[in-house]
Formats: structure tokens, C-alpha cells, sequence
């Protein structure tokens, strides 16, 4: 899975262009829960290859860059939680799932 690493609040703006031809996956992990680990554990077990040609995944440590999860929270209408998995398309956040809820198929699902 390539990643897209989420680390400035102007790639906001660039998510919600980019969401206007392809969702757009954001991952919100916290490096620091075994919680977190394990989801993000399952989503990559998961990932087949040319699944990004189907949605464009982007990851957010939310331990180095709290702040970017409090500017999603304010531009896509989602409260926090961690960890998160948010669906953007056409501009707009459509889907969210935390903790053992995040499901690779329940994502794939939304496309």
C-alpha cells in the first residue's frame, strides 16, 4: 500500500480536488495504541494491489500532527476519534468507521 503521509493542512484542499475524480481514503492512526496498530494491521493485510487506483489512501500519525486531525474534524464535519478511517468524494466525508469498526470490505463497499 503507498501511502500518502498527511502531514500539512493544505493537502485538505488537495484531498477534496483530488476527491472530485476518486474518494479518498484518510487514515487516522496513533502510533502510541495497540488499537490503532491492530486496524491499521488489518487494513494492510487487507490492501490488494490496484486498489489505489480505486480510492487514494492518505495516513495521518496523529501523534506528530494532532492538529491537521482537529482541521478534519472542522472541514468534513467528522468528530475525532482514533483510530479513524474517513471516505472523501466529491468534496465531502461520506463514510467513517474507528477502532474495530474500520473493515476493509465495509470501505471497499463505498466505492
Amino acid at each position: 500500500m503507498n501511502w500518502n503521509k498527511l502531514t500539512h493542512s493544505n493537502q485538505l484542499e488537495e484531498i477534496r480536488s483530488l476527491s472530485m475524480e476518486k474518494p479518498v481514503l484518510i487514515f487516522k492512526h496513533s502510533t502510541r495504541c495497540s488499537i490503532s496498530s491492530m486496524s491499521l494491521d488489518r487494513l494492510l493485510r487487507n490492501w490488494k494491489n490496484g486498489d489505489e487506483e480505486k480510492i487514494t489512501p492518505y495516513y495521518l500519525d496523529l501523534i506528530a500532527y494532532r492538529s491537521l486531525s482537529d482541521q478534519i474534524e472542522e472541514e468534513f464535519g467528522v468528530p475525532h476519534e482514533s483510530p479513524q478511517v474517513l471516505i472523501v468524494k466529491n468534496g465531502i466525508a461520506v463514510y467513517d468507521n474507528s477502532h474495530f469498526g474500520i473493515s476493509y470490505p465495509e470501505i471497499m463497499a463505498q466505492l
